[in-house]
Formats: C-alpha cells, structure tokens, sequence
C-alpha cells in the first residue's frame, strides 16, 4: 500500500513538472511584429552560441514628472534571439536598416534558444533609414 502511494505522488510530482516546464519553455505566451532600427545583431555564446539582436523603436514617451505632465522623445528598446539561421543571416546584412520582424513571446529562455524571451521567427519588411 505504502508503494503504491509513493508510486502515484511521484507520477503526479512528474506530471506537474513536466506541465511547468512545457508552459514555461515552450508554450508561446504571445506573439506580434516589431518595428525599428536595427542596432545590433551579433552571435555570441559561451557553450551555446546564438543569434542575439536589438532594434531600436522611436517614439514619444508620455509620463508625469513632479506633477507636470513630461512629453519628450525616447526610444524604445527590444532586445530578441534569432533560432534560425537563414533569417539571422539575412539580419547579419540589416544593420543601420528599418526592419519590421515578426516574433514569437515564450515566458522563459533557454540557453540553445537564446538569452532573450522573445525569438523572431520572419523578416516582413526591411527598408533604409530616413
């Protein structure tokens, strides 16, 4: 009786983590398109090495600032991982370059899928900087 016990609340306690582990490695939390500058796109990697990248989105920043109401201009950064190679080739060539990408969200990041939580999977568009 003892091991049956034993057996089920293991089964269960697997179960469990194998269920966290899919929701927070490979579930895709959320997914859209980004637009801006690309700034940087590098591979780098001690072990694992992965496609790194960063655009740069312009915009204006609204906020209160000691009960005045701040309007300035700021940029926005989106820092992503690139899985695949073809696209981060095409990325290596786009630097200085307005792209849009498409990308997929996931709530945690694993070493060979790269140090950031949001991975583009496609380039829409790439145009040059104005």
């Amino acid at each position: 009786m003892k091991g049956k016990v034993i057996g089920i609340v293991s089964l269960v306690v697997v179960v469990a983590l194998a269920i966290f582990c899919y929701v927070r490695f490979y579930f895709v939390f959320g997914d859209g398109v980004k637009a801006g500058e690309l700034n940087q796109f590098t591979l780098k990697g001690y072990v694992f090495k992965t496609y790194e990248g960063r655009i740069i989105q312009a915009g204006f920043r609204g906020g209160v600032n000691g009960g005045m109401v701040d309007s300035t201009m700021g940029s926005y950064v989106f820092d992503f991982s690139c899985e695949n190679k073809t696209v981060a080739d095409s990325l290596m060539r786009c630097s200085g370059k307005i792209v849009e990408v498409h990308y997929k969200e996931y709530l945690g990041a694993l070493p060979w899928r790269g140090m950031q939580k949001h991975v583009v999977d496609k380039i829409i568009s790439v145009s040059d900087a104005k």
